[in-house]
């Protein structure tokens, strides 16, 4: 579903990423995971087409991202950490908005959108303009935006941040959901706990360099997710 080889960028003098390769499949929660500064962000934004890269490839869907940007953004969802929503807009406008982007008939976007919004505690709150909102409900706001028109690839960063125990919950089961339905997820974190049980894949970044990657339970073992990250942070010190 997203295929990254050989992926390079730099800013100015300073080498972001260096030969990054990451496979995404079907059904996959892929983890990313990494320090402050490591590339994360940076890889996110090169796939969703934010920021250009110097060398590599990205594919979505055996589409070049580059060659076939439209087609691409049309099956991926982006989340990113800090959602930038228009804030003159209230949250049920900004939602229609999303789902006319994505031409979404109004059957189906009434539906999702009622059904998100009970779920992530917003039906309330959707006629107020999103200038009022808290961090926490832009993210909601964001997350819901995201997957009403059922993306087959879904991006985020950091996700669960802002977030309470009860739209934790939910959202963990619907990349399930997700899943189980051929999507792929591939996001960044911090929670290690998180992504060792939620995770069936990861990869860890270290200064622009995968420094390893592959199934969860291959790469903890009989050790944690935590206890491992802490150990090649060390060792490759």
């Amino acid at each position: 579903m997203l295929k990254i080889k050989n992926l390079n960028k730099s800013y100015g003098s300073k080498h972001i990423l260096k030969n990054v390769n990451l496979n995404i499949d079907s059904g996959d929660i892929f983890g990313f995971i990494g320090k402050n500064g490591a590339g994360k962000t940076t890889t996110i934004k090169a796939v969703v087409g934010l920021i250009d890269f110097e060398s590599g490839s990205i594919e979505i869907d055996n589409m070049d991202i580059k060659s076939n940007p439209l087609n691409c953004k049309k099956i991926t969802a982006y989340i990113p950490d800090n959602p930038e929503l228009y804030e003159f807009m209230s949250g049920l406008e900004y939602l229609n908005f999303i789902g006319d982007i994505f031409e979404i008939n109004e059957s189906e976007k009434k539906e999702k959108i009622e059904e998100y919004s009970n779920v992530f505690d917003l039906n309330q709150d959707l006629y107020s303009q999103i200038s009022t909102y808290s961090h926490g409900m832009k993210q909601k706001l964001a997350i819901i935006s995201a997957l009403i028109h059922n993306p087959k690839l879904l991006i985020l960063d950091e996700p669960f941040v802002g977030l309470d125990p009860t739209a934790t919950h939910f959202l963990k089961e619907q990349f399930k959901e997700m899943c189980q339905r051929g999507c792929a997820i591939f996001f960044s974190t911090h929670v290690l706990e998180v992504a060792q049980n939620l995770c069936n894949k990861i990869a860890i970044i270290k200064d622009g360099n995968i420094i390893k990657q592959g199934y969860t339970e291959n790469i903890v073992e009989d050790s944690s997710l935590e206890n491992i990250f802490l150990e090649l942070m060390k060792n490759e010190n």
